[in-house]
């Protein structure tokens, strides 16, 4: 998915901008959400159909790895929730697209979190929040989210066990889903199996490795978009 483009031709009127609530609307639902320091960057999108069943932040990989929330993983991961009926907000970290700051190697960024999981709370409250993040998406985010009381779900995307220290999900007493490929190049499927088994006794918690795939899923989108649009339907029944 590309990053919206404002055309430098004039327009035949001049467009101003809209402020809904806290956060300034642009075309196809891209956003910009005010921080302290500054704005982040955001798309927001409804499911197609009925009202929807709940909302979700999903976060992408490392900034410094070229990440974004148009990351073609974080782009299925958002379609298998809108799918699910579930309303999704994907966020560029600080220092990213037109988001404002700078890489603060995870520690800004889990304000970042805060702040989508802010904008998700105000614009619709009463709904069940899932937080999903991809590789260092899922370091930042599953921190903030086993430990914020508005969060009811959690999901991991090629949980990168080799590059960050994921002992902090032993506290974690929410459902729990995990998507890795079986060749992952930073997480080893075995220890993430361990650290499953460790888990399953404190929070309902499910694994799901996809065969022959690596941490991007190159050929496998389409079995990862379905393994997390079947686990959120159980999460969230009609």
């Amino acid at each position: 998915m590309k990053a919206l483009v404002l055309s430098p031709k004039p327009l035949p009127k001049k467009k101003t901008k809209k402020v809904v609530s806290s956060a300034l609307m642009y075309p196809a639902g891209n956003l910009f959400i005010p921080v302290a320091h500054g704005q982040l960057e955001a798309i927001l999108k409804e499911p197609r159909q009925g009202a929807p069943k709940g909302v979700a932040l999903v976060l992408h990989p490392h900034p410094l790895g070229g990440g974004t929330m148009h990351n073609k993983v974080v782009f299925r991961a958002a379609a298998a929730l809108n799918d699910a009926g579930l309303t999704v907000l994907r966020i560029n970290f600080r220092g990213v697209g037109q988001s404002t700051g700078k890489h603060d190697e995870g520690r800004g960024e889990r304000d970042d979190v805060r702040a989508g999981l802010d904008y998700l709370s105000q614009q619709y409250p009463g709904q069940r929040i899932t937080v999903c993040g991809f590789s260092f998406g899922s370091r930042v985010g599953l921190e903030v989210a086993i430990h914020d009381p508005r969060v009811s779900f959690l999901i991991g995307i090629g949980t990168p066990l080799e590059k960050y220290d994921f002992r902090f999900l032993a506290e974690c007493r929410k459902p729990l889903l995990l998507v890795h490929g079986e060749q992952d190049e930073f997480g080893d499927v075995e220890q993430l199996r361990k650290l499953v088994s460790e888990l399953e006794g404190n929070t309902p918690v499910r694994l799901v490795v996809i065969p022959g795939a690596g941490h991007f899923f190159d050929n496998h989108l389409d079995e990862l978009k379905r393994a997390i649009t079947d686990w959120a339907i159980e999460q969230h029944p009609t």
